[in-house]
């Protein structure tokens, strides 16, 4: 029986030939077993298309956001217009709706209001419980 005394070279290489197979299989795993959270906004149910409807105007409250943040609030067509802030808009809804169960909040934002007085004027009438909400841009004039 002969021994063999040949001495095997270690390699100082590390192996790449499948190294492309599992950098894909990592990426499919992370792909599959990945969570993501869910969206934290605001439900909206937008209506069906349908005709147009007349809506009187004694059941429409109107709430302008202007730039500055502050709401113009006006009831109807009644030229009688008041500011207010946007943490007064969910005692202002409730009161108006106790007296109307048919109100509809008309929020106008100005064009150059920041996004967050329309989410803060939203987020009051959520926890007011408006239920019909029509949302628009303000038109200038």
């Amino acid at each position: 029986m002969a021994i063999l005394n040949k001495k095997q070279k270690v390699s100082d290489e590390i192996p790449s030939a499948s190294m492309a197979d599992i950098a894909f299989l990592l990426l499919i795993f992370f792909l599959v077993t990945t969570v993501f959270p869910k969206d934290r906004g605001l439900p909206i149910v937008l209506p069906e298309a349908q005709e147009e409807v007349e809506v009187s105007q004694r059941n429409i409250l109107h709430l302008d956001i202007m730039p500055d943040g502050f709401v113009r609030m006006r009831r109807g067509d009644s030229q009688n217009v008041s500011t207010i802030p946007p943490r007064e808009i969910e005692q202002l809804w409730r009161i108006e709706v106790a007296q109307n169960e048919n109100l509809i909040a008309a929020v106008k934002t100005h064009p150059d209001a920041a996004h967050r007085y329309m989410i803060q004027v939203l987020d009051a009438l959520q926890l007011a419980g408006a239920e019909r909400i029509a949302l628009q841009m303000l038109e200038e004039g």
